[in-house]
């Protein structure tokens, strides 16, 4: 986004730092809230499955909803930059954000800490 806005997975930051000030908290919680919808996960799937940017009219038939409610959850993935989007005529195409997305890996790491 060219907003000039902080993205929230830009400010997230590692679960297993030492300590998380209370925006990178705030941030990460924004992150996992935009993530929290069985149709985003998907969409975070196919996004990941796919080697070019996808148009809108691509996710209604594998998800099941309207066009709208793509849009929708299309919107709140792309708020908190894990997508980008990107015009053409009157659709909108999508893909992952890459540096987001290893932003993100990065967040949910706990190898070695866990169990």
């Amino acid at each position: 986004m060219s907003s000039g806005i902080v993205e929230p997975v830009a400010c997230c930051a590692p679960l297993t730092a030492a300590t998380l000030s209370a925006e990178q908290a705030e941030a990460t919680a924004t992150v996992f809230k935009a993530l929290a919808d069985p149709a985003r996960v998907r969409i975070m799937n196919l996004l990941a499955n796919s080697s070019e940017p996808v148009c809108v009219c691509d996710f209604i038939t594998p998800l099941g909803l309207s066009q709208p409610t793509v849009s929708h959850h299309l919107k709140k993935l792309t708020d908190v930059g894990l997508l980008e989007r990107e015009q053409r005529g009157k659709w909108a195409y999508y893909s992952l954000n890459g540096e987001a997305a290893q932003t993100l890996a990065a967040v949910v790491d706990m190898k070695g800490v866990c169990c």
